[in-house]
């Protein structure tokens, strides 16, 4: 008996992936023995578990957003007796980045995994080319529907053949010809009809059809053309059904309304095949090349529908051989021409629909399931994929659930307060510019993770504020009264650079456009204020805004003003540097990690090498000071560590921790080592309890973190800075999990330099 699992969207989720999977399943088993039934493992595309009303077969849900659920479906997976897994690839279906959560996930998997990408782009960026490649090298097959698809993963993504199966797009096994069914359809008598059907958005080139109306109209008055299908969910959700309007309009002003039927809605898969047989022509009007499998497309192929297409890649390997007719993308008077002559022909319509029948009759489900069956029995029998795993993950279970509520507690109109009264907003103390720039990063890391709407909602505030503070010469005020009066004239070089760093990053990370042009204008408005600094970490600040601006924007002066300011703490480290002692000062005081990190992120925006050794230099020192007891164990701020004399202890800041966690994964960045990722989490776990006082500092209870730990235990105020420290490294530890995928073979790579 073979047991599969199948990871995939599902019905009745509105989404032609879901369908595709409850159909390719069916054909599976029906091929298999009786006994053979497999299990699903759904994603939904809320946060909300219960979101569709799924069938028994469903045994795990994965929130499409919630990294956790990704790596509890991996043990769920590996702990049960499935014998290997089916996974459907959309990068729009998964979590992340292009859904990079997908990696996590199929890295820890232990069975055999087949997966079937829907998708293979021509011109991918970075991401999604690895991810592509990712995929290949932790599935046993890659199966594409298109020999265009197996073209591209050989020529772009240098996935060898031996990987890839070719297995078309499966159809329903239609009982009758549509010949016969055109004859006694009743959907829509009297009327000959043009369908299209599918998930509306603009790139469906819907448009197109209706401008060839007038023209169709005016040869042959009784035509319908029916738009069958809701508008995709995510262009809903942004943009609402402006597209469908505009389609109405335009009907409306080309006097062919009343020839064109939309029907709103993800409709079932047997009323589609009613109105897929009451066609006499189907037209996929789509507006470019890039598409390499289309569902609807062989659909209609297999109903034996005459199909009227532009080239895309599909189309112009599903209807060679005159098993269909195309058309130049755009061009309304050609399609006009093309289905006047098909709706005046008999005989040529006739043609064209008995070979687009012939050919779907090798793509019933019953026949693509056999092959599919074939597949897996040889890759169960060979076991190819069952690779040897690193013995270092991430264990991000152990996180607590990330929740914006206490900083949503700590925010008001004007900004985030600064401290708090255990978990009280202590409002007597006001604001300071330091939380609201760490607040605005804080909430862009989340909505990259999340989506979060929360997050969203969060980042004007944080602008306003900033905005607020900014001085006539470019510097920031940093403290502001409960009454928003300011409390001082000039603000700090490490509140400069901290803000400096949040607007870098903004502009780089911005969600929309008004944010990054808001950000860039206050960016460049204070860089006149970058010749006044005089402190180190007022320079490490700034470097970390001007480098993530770099990595995303080429500008002379501003890498030379970043050289510039990594010069200085180059300087100060050559002038205090001894035998044993390699460090930037003669002490060690607070935010001390924040120093080797921005040197490590000039490296990696300049590529001045000495940027690196030094900032690893110092690192490794920083590493022997604070992880020396086997947990982290940072400099306290009751008396530093100068040169020569005893660390103090006491009191340990968030804000150590925060900058240690982030120097490390930017140590990871740019040098592949594993070992960093280790101590970043290593780092982490300081707030949950590894620490000199065996007591969590995150506070389960509030959601808050406490200001420290001293002498005698926890500091319970839990005011912006600790709290904000906390969520940037909860953040960055899920920021490095989407590259768990690297860790085996990065290891590997180190251990053999």
């Amino acid at each position: 008996m073979i047991k599969l699992g199948y990871i995939s969207t599902h019905t009745p989720r509105p989404c032609g992936l879901a369908t595709f999977n409850v159909n390719l399943k069916s054909a599976i088993e029906k091929n298999l023995d009786t006994s053979s039934k497999g299990v699903v493992i759904a994603i939904n595309d809320s946060d909300d578990a219960d979101q569709y009303a799924y069938d028994k077969d469903v045994k795990f849900i994965i929130r499409q957003q919630n990294q956790k659920d990704y790596i509890k479906a991996a043990n769920y997976i590996n702990n049960s007796d499935l014998m290997a897994c089916v996974m459907e690839h959309e990068f729009g279906i998964y979590g992340g980045d292009n859904g990079i959560y997908v990696l996590p996930l199929i890295h820890r998997i232990e069975k055999p995994l087949i997966t079937i990408l829907h998708t293979v782009l021509k011109d991918p960026n970075y991401l999604q080319k690895l991810i592509i490649q990712e995929i290949a090298k932790q599935s046993s097959k890659i199966v594409v529907m298109a020999h265009k698809a197996v073209e591209f993963l050989m020529e772009i993504y240098d996935i060898p053949r031996g990987k890839i199966a070719l297995i078309e797009h499966g159809v329903p096994d239609y009982d009758e010809s549509i010949e016969n069914i055109l004859k006694n359809s009743t959907l829509y008598k009297n009327k000959r009809v043009l369908l299209t059907f599918g998930l509306i958005s603009r790139n469906k080139g819907l448009e197109t059809m209706i401008k060839a109306l007038p023209a169709i109209v005016k040869d042959h008055p009784d035509v319908v053309y029916a738009i069958i299908g809701s508008t995709h969910p995510h262009i809903k959700k942004n943009q609402g059904e402006e597209y469908r309007d505009y389609l109405m309009l335009l009907a409306k002003d080309l006097g062919v309304i009343k020839n064109v039927s939309f029907i709103n809605s993800f409709i079932p898969e047997n009323d589609l095949m009613n109105y897929l047989r009451a066609a006499e022509i189907y037209i996929t009007p789509y507006l470019n090349e890039a598409q390499i499998t289309s569902g609807t497309l062989s659909y209609a192929i297999g109903a034996g529908a005459a199909v009227v297409s532009t080239p895309y890649w599909h189309a112009q390997e599903l209807l060679a051989d005159d098993r269909g007719v195309l058309f130049n993308f755009e061009d309304h008077e050609q399609l006009g021409n093309i289905v006047n002559h098909l709706l005046d022909d008999e005989n040529i319509l006739k043609n064209i629909r008995d070979k687009a029948y012939k050919y779907g009759l090798t793509l019933r489900y019953p026949k693509i399931g056999k092959l599919y069956k074939l597949l897996i029995e040889n890759i169960i029998l060979e076991k190819t994929n069952l690779k040897i795993k690193t013995d270092f993950i991430l264990d991000t279970d152990i996180l607590p659930s990330f929740t914006l509520d206490y900083v949503k507690r700590l925010t008001d109109d004007t900004g985030i307060v600064q401290h708090a009264r255990f978990g009280i907003p202590n409002l007597k103390e006001g604001y300071c510019m330091d939380d609201n720039a760490r607040a605005l990063m804080m909430a862009l890391m989340a909505y990259e993770q999340f989506e979060s709407k929360e997050a969203l909602e969060l980042l004007p505030i944080y602008l306003s504020f900033i905005q607020y503070m900014q001085c006539e010469g470019g510097d920031f005020r940093n403290f502001l009264s409960f009454k928003r009066e300011y409390l001082d004239e000039l603000g700090t070089d490490d509140s400069f650079g901290r803000t400096l760093w949040a607007l870098g990053y903004m502009i780089c990370n911005s969600p929309n456009n008004s944010y990054k042009e808001f950000a860039r204008e206050l960016f460049f408005n204070s860089l006149n204020h970058l010749d006044k600094l005089q402190h180190l970490r007022g320079y490490a600040n700034s470097m970390m805004g001007i480098s993530h601006y770099l990595n995303s924007y080429h500008d002379d002066d501003l890498k030379l003003k970043l050289v510039a300011l990594a010069d200085k703490l180059i300087a100060a480290y050559q002038k205090h540097k001894s035998t044993d002692w390699h460090w930037f000062e003669e002490k060690l005081t607070y935010d001390n990690a924040i120093l080797p990190m921005a040197l490590l992120k000039a490296y990696e925006a300049t590529g001045n090498y000495i940027y690196k050794e030094i900032g690893l230099e110092s690192l490794t020192f920083l590493d022997n000071e604070t992880l020396d007891k086997g947990y982290y164990n940072p400099i306290g701020n009751d008396g530093w560590f100068y040169k020569g004399e005893d660390k103090a202890i006491f009191d340990q800041q968030a804000i150590e921790t925060m900058a240690a966690v982030m120097m490390y994964f930017q140590a990871y960045t740019v040098t592949d080592d594993v070992t960093f990722i280790k101590k970043m989490f290593q780092a982490y776990l300081w707030f949950l309890g590894e620490n000199t006082l065996r007591i969590p500092v995150y506070d389960h209870e509030t959601h808050g973190c406490c200001d420290g730990l001293t002498e005698v235990g926890l500091n319970r105020n839990q005011g912006a800075e600790s709290t904000l420290a906390y969520f940037i490294s909860h953040l960055t530890i899920l920021k490095a999990q989407e590259k768990e995928y690297q860790f085996d073979k990065l290891t590997d790579k180190v251990l053999t330099t």
